[in-house]
């Protein structure tokens, strides 16, 4: 079994007076990390399915009495799919506020369902975790630089997702499988998605653009739809863990591009899966945007993981100057070029090095990635 980051950081907060709330995807590995966590445990713990109709009533407007009663002499509660209770952020607050010996851990796949139930009852009360799918540097820990480097390639066609590394040579069709229940199931059982196909239309556009600037009129002219509802989908897509956006560096210097965006997948495979593309690299026309994509992706979960405070954007100018990746560290800047292709030649633009003559300037290839993923 592949050990998870964030395991650590979870088992340290256990005990602390706080409930723990882990947020991601669905089919991530949620709900195997805290049980494989607590099975390491001496104390006895209770396992409760958000999924479960008897589990939804029994935790909807409840009683610390109730909650004692259901919990008997169980020091640790794990509520999984927690983001189906209805009214979830007080039954927690009630285990913080008056069940104090016992730790409360939850798992949820929709952080606007969630979130939006625990932030205002939960405030000063909660330990909170993103788990993304396994990443390089996941991989690297648990068979060894040399063997993941040789499986990037797959990596950035398959993605990372726990079943999809696990279960070789099925990877196509659980896939397609993983892209419909979790793209949809979550984000359909919504009010506010109203147009199935839309959404559908919008993703494929999505997909179709990954390493471009995103212009949501354009993308409405495109499926059909308007420019609000575009932005309204995209921010319930990154709410949903299915994708999320990078904003461009602005800094008031001249022709620097203001309010672009860039949409990148949290997993290439998911994103392959969405326009039924899993051709090799060598057949393909976006292997370029598929690097960059994968990069980001894995940039992002290494310092998510590692609790790392940057902020990412890209940079552009009206003149088409561009530099893939900024990381912004209060004033230091970080700037990173993405080359898949091993002879390709890379300027840093003058007018960005001029403007920024601080910045630390490095271009990223399948030779060194592991400088950009493992520090």
């Amino acid at each position: 079994m592949v050990k998870r980051t964030l395991e650590q950081a979870i088992h340290n907060r256990l005990f602390k007076g706080k409930a723990i709330l882990i947020f991601g995807s669905r089919q991530c590995g949620k709900s195997t990390l805290i049980e494989t966590m607590l099975q390491e445990q001496e104390k006895e713990w209770l396992y409760l399915n958000g999924d479960d109709a008897d589990v939804r009533e029994v935790l909807t407007n409840t009683s610390a009495t109730k909650l004692k009663a259901l919990t008997g002499n169980k020091k640790i509660v794990f509520i999984d799919e927690a983001q189906r209770v209805i009214n979830i952020g007080l039954t927690l607050k009630l285990f913080t506020d008056q069940i104090k010996d016992v730790q409360v851990i939850a798992t949820g796949s929709s952080a606007f369902e969630l979130s939006s139930q625990v932030n205002e009852p939960l405030t000063g009360r909660k330990y909170e975790f993103m788990l993304y799918p396994l990443s390089f540097g996941e991989m690297v820990a648990h068979h060894g630089l040399l063997q993941e480097k040789r499986l990037i390639e797959n990596r950035m066609i398959y993605g990372y997702y726990p079943e999809i590394v696990t279960k070789s040579g099925d990877e196509k069709e659980l896939l397609k499988l993983l892209a419909d229940s979790y793209l949809y199931k979550d984000l359909l059982m919504l009010e506010q998605i109203k147009k199935p196909l839309i959404l559908e239309k919008l993703l494929k556009a999505l997909a179709l653009q990954v390493g471009s600037e995103v212009s949501y009129q354009e993308i409405a002219q495109q499926i059909g739809s308007d420019g609000k509802t575009v932005d309204k989908y995209i921010d319930l897509l990154e709410k949903a863990f299915v994708l999320f956006r990078l904003p461009a560096l602005n800094r008031n210097v001249r022709n620097e591009i203001k309010k672009g965006k860039k949409v990148f997948f949290y997993d290439c495979g998911i994103r392959n899966a969405i326009i039924n593309n899993f051709k090799p690299l060598t057949s393909r026309t976006d292997a370029g945007a598929l690097w960059e994509n994968f990069l980001i992706a894995e940039r992002l979960k290494y310092l998510r993981n590692k609790g790392i405070d940057t902020k990412l954007h890209f940079w552009r100018t009206t003149q088409q100057q561009e530099i893939d990746l900024i990381e912004e560290h209060g004033d230091e800047l970080n700037a990173y070029e993405f080359k898949w292709g091993k002879t390709q030649k890379v300027r840093f633009s003058q007018t960005f090095t001029e403007n920024y003559p601080n910045s630390v300037n490095k271009v990223i290839s399948p030779d060194n990635v592991e400088e950009f993923l493992l520090r």
